[in-house]
């Protein structure tokens, strides 16, 4: 298995960069491959490695992660400040990380899926229900919440040490989460006001009756704070089939470690092999 750094261009003209994970495939076979953004602020280092390694060592399949516009490697549109998240501009940034995917030689273009946790597990719902060339989508604790009042732009943290402090993110958990990978990332904790308007105002799963007939895994957090478990079983019931729930013990952040991360990779790479990759093309691959 090797990984390449790679770059790409949306359509919008920004460039995004990330990392390519294939397996030495001498036959120059085109495989399955599945498109992984991070979620609210985060940085592709922020295990999606482990997510793609874990995903290409188990199955005959490519990776494909990259960094959303203006966070970590990628860049970020002239005139437009860093750390602005717009989540129409990120769906459509998914929708051009297929398109990258489906032009490169390792890659099956009538087999490529889309992942995504927290709030671009919300993005890849919709992008699964617009996007026809979207073979599979896997979605862990979607990200869903009301409209607030926004406020003039400008920058605030995205967590606080004080649990009730003024931030985009409240909760210890939230807190103990990215300020360790602000310890051995390029993750700063600050995000644009308008960021946090938009984020409040977005409904990510209003279109999820219209993935099927998409397969759709939806991976939820018992215990989780920041996104409601109802919220989330209540929208998986708006789903259609084919559609598969996966039920993790635990908080929004368990799913990124230990024997929890373990479990729901698992279920993902089950999940992977009967809808995107296919069982006979495992063992033909000898994986």
């Amino acid at each position: 298995m090797g990984r390449q750094n790679i770059e790409f261009k949306t359509s919008d003209g920004i460039t995004l960069r990330g990392w390519f994970y294939s397996l030495d495939n001498t036959s120059n076979n085109k495989l399955p491959t599945l498109v992984l953004a991070d979620g609210f602020t985060a940085l592709k280092e922020m295990t999606l490695d482990f997510y793609a390694e874990s995903f290409t060592s188990a199955l005959p399949m490519n990776c494909l992660i990259y960094d959303h516009r203006g966070f970590g490697e990628s860049d970020h549109m002239p005139g437009q400040p860093r750390g602005e998240l717009v989540p129409n501009l990120q769906i459509s940034d998914y929708s051009d990380a297929i398109t990258y995917a489906a032009t490169r030689s390792e890659v099956d273009p009538d087999k490529i899926g889309i992942w995504g946790t927290s709030y671009s597990g919300g993005h890849v719902l919709t992008v699964a229900a617009i996007e026809r060339r979207v073979k599979v989508v896997l979605s862990q604790g979607p990200y869903r919440i009301g409209r607030m009042q926004g406020k003039e732009p400008t920058y605030v943290p995205i967590v606080h040490e004080d649990l009730f402090g003024s931030c985009a993110l409240n909760g210890k958990d939230v807190y103990d989460f990215f300020m360790e990978w602000q310890k051995k990332s390029t993750r700063n904790n600050s995000i644009t006001l308008k960021s946090v308007e938009l984020f409040r105002a977005y409904e990510a799963q209003q279109l999820i009756e219209k993935i099927s007939p998409t397969p759709l895994l939806l991976t939820v957090p018992t215990l989780d704070t920041l996104t409601p478990p109802d919220l989330s079983l209540a929208a998986y019931a708006r789903a259609r089939e084919p559609k598969e729930l996966q039920l993790l013990p635990g908080g929004h952040f368990d799913s990124y470690a230990g024997e929890t991360m373990r479990n729901n990779i698992s279920t993902q790479i089950r999940f992977l092999e009967k809808w995107l990759v296919g069982r006979s093309e495992t063992k033909k691959n000898g994986v």
